[in-house]
């Protein structure tokens, strides 16, 4: 039997994403009521500009005092959409501690004070979701929180940014340079004005903060994830990569150690090989692979970004909680028991593409060599071309901690044969 009395739901923040979750709550309330139990109504919406005309809002409802609003104490769940970390972090506290449930899509709030608002939602017996802080529309928060509850997942890999996905597939496909790419990817809106946080690979770093969290068990905060950006990769870059049949990615990585004992988060570009299902995710689309020992490999692909998209999943967060509440229950909360060490980048082992450019005469590669081997790289295969002097040497080593290969590439900058390093670059997929 379906309760009548509406659960209500206020809403922080009515931009691109909030305007949609506004619009399904209101298109779709009969068949949300149906799944969840009992209707919902939309109580309030907290906006900084209130003069701005929504279409299908109630204009009774809006405010620009959210304080107030998540203060009331007749609201079951409040759904946070205005990012950042203040005033974003005291409304989602104040709200759970004035009785609401919460869902947000603050990525960068949950990287850095995820554990805080855990706690807090714990003592509150309160809710506290975010699917719609990672890969937009893509089911992977709660496949890792829920559905993979009873595995061990090892590695997390994966295409987490659409921005960035869509400007290096335009590299890899036209052959257009970073900037020329960049330009189009703001005219067709999937840029931002400032595409900072995007192109840096901060947007990147805390959702791998939060996927290493979830998957490991373990409390890693913003902090701890290296962060490397795809600014500096070149149109050479790509065609480096198509020589070895591999194209570029901007990749976020979470892995446990071989022996269990410690995990490493990372973002950075890398070459991985065309046959790998990665290499194929073309567009603003994301894809993420989870690796675990009973499941195997999974593969979550979708749309990543927008406000459609996003919307989906803050509602299929919001109809978990409604259920919830109707049930007097909560679902699951922060599972750090692990507690297992970050590692720092220099711990973690991959294989590396490293060019340089050299003085064209005999000798060169053997002292090249000499270097790699007294760091103790492994090289896999090099290729060499010159003429009028110079030369251009590439080096692809097999797998090496990053310690190692840094101390490779500083030894190698004093050589006198050495004029420069035109790019080193991480080799994953394989």
């Amino acid at each position: 039997m379906m309760r009548t009395r509406p659960l209500k739901v206020a809403l922080l923040g009515c931009g691109v994403v909030g305007s949609e979750v506004a619009r399904i709550m209101t298109t779709h309330a009969a068949d949300l009521a149906a799944r969840i139990g009992a209707p919902v109504e939309l109580a309030g919406v907290a906006v900084r500009r209130p003069s701005k005309v929504r279409e299908g809002i109630d204009p009774a409802l809006v405010t620009t005092d959210a304080t107030a609003l998540v203060k009331r104490g007749d609201l079951d769940v409040v759904v946070e959409v205005i990012g950042g970390i203040e005033p974003a972090r005291t409304l989602i506290t104040t709200a759970i501690e004035h009785g609401a449930s919460v869902v947000s899509a603050n990525k960068a709030l949950l990287a850095q004070d995820g554990a805080a608002l855990h706690a807090v939602a714990e003592a509150n017996n309160k809710d506290l979701y975010y699917e719609a802080a990672v890969a937009g529309a893509i089911p992977l928060i709660r496949p890792l929180r829920e559905s993979l509850a009873g595995d061990k997942v090892n590695r997390v890999l994966g295409i987490v940014n659409g921005t960035t996905n869509f400007i290096l597939d335009k590299m890899d496909s036209t052959g257009a340079g970073y900037q020329e790419a960049l330009d189009e990817a703001t005219a067709l809106g999937y840029a931002e004005a400032d595409p900072t946080a995007d192109v840096e690979g901060f947007d990147a770093a805390a959702k791998a903060a939060i996927l290493a969290g979830i998957a490991f068990h373990t409390r890693v905060r913003l902090d701890d994830v290296y962060r490397e950006g795809m600014t500096e990769v070149t149109a050479a870059d790509f065609a480096s990569a198509k020589e070895m049949g591999c194209t570029i990615k901007l990749l976020a990585i979470c892995e446990r150690a071989k022996d269990g004992a410690s995990v490493t988060a990372r973002v950075h570009p890398a070459m991985i090989p065309l046959s790998h299902p990665l290499a194929s995710v073309r567009g603003a689309y994301n894809a993420v692979f989870v690796e675990s020992d009973a499941s195997g490999q999974l593969m979550f692909y979708g749309p990543g970004a927008g406000g459609a998209p996003t919307a989906s999943a803050v509602l299929g967060d919001l109809v978990a909680v409604c259920r919830n509440r109707l049930n007097g229950s909560t679902g699951p909360g922060e599972s750090a028991y692990a507690a297992l060490p970050v590692s720092p980048m220099g711990d973690v082992v991959t294989r590396y593409h490293i060019s340089l450019d050299v003085a064209d005469k005999p000798g060169v590669l053997a002292q090249v060599a000499t270097v790699f081997a007294e760091h103790g790289v492994s090289i896999d295969t090099v290729r060499q071309q010159g003429k009028d002097g110079e030369a251009s040497l590439v080096v692809v080593t097999h797998r090496a901690s990053d310690a190692a290969l840094t101390g490779t590439v500083e030894a190698l900058r004093k050589l006198d044969t050495v004029r420069g390093v035109a790019s080193i670059m991480r080799v994953e997929g394989e």
